[in-house]
């Protein structure tokens, strides 16, 4: 059996091209996350994160506003087909909305991976954006 999880968490003062690069590029995904990551922004390119914990295939890409992949993580039993990750992302004012659809995980996983999504993405990059504008300050 396998499930999905839904996310909808907002980003203050930021754009959807910033939220975009920071997941599809590979320095910037790095640094956000201070993990490893190797991705790029091309529709049918493989994919690692996490120092090679997931990996993956880029399916789809809208520059900006939606990323399609299928994912996987490096303990997931053999016998599990790739899951499909789906980032969506909405501007509202100011801020972007992102909606994250996670299909097919492994039942065993889906606790795993909702709190992850939290703990090793959105909240680092939170934390990530906000000290953007101090350390552009900080360079002048």
């Amino acid at each position: 059996m396998t499930k999905t999880i839904t996310q909808k968490v907002v980003f203050k003062n930021t754009t959807p091209k910033d939220l975009y690069e920071l997941y599809m590029d590979a320095k910037k995904h790095s640094v956000a996350t201070g993990e490893p990551a190797k991705i790029t922004a091309k529709e049918g390119a493989k994919f690692t994160a996490y120092d090679n914990y997931i990996s993956g295939k880029n399916l789809h890409l809208v520059k900006d506003r939606l990323i399609v992949q299928s994912w996987r993580g490096a303990d997931w039993d053999k016998n599990h087909v790739d899951s499909t990750f789906i980032i969506k992302l909405e501007s509202k004012g100011k801020d972007v909305v992102l909606h994250a659809i996670h299909a097919n995980i492994p039942n065993e996983e889906v606790e795993g991976i909702k709190s992850g999504w939290h703990e090793f993405y959105w909240e680092p990059w939170k934390k990530h954006l906000a000290s953007k504008p101090a350390a552009k300050a900080k360079k002048k």
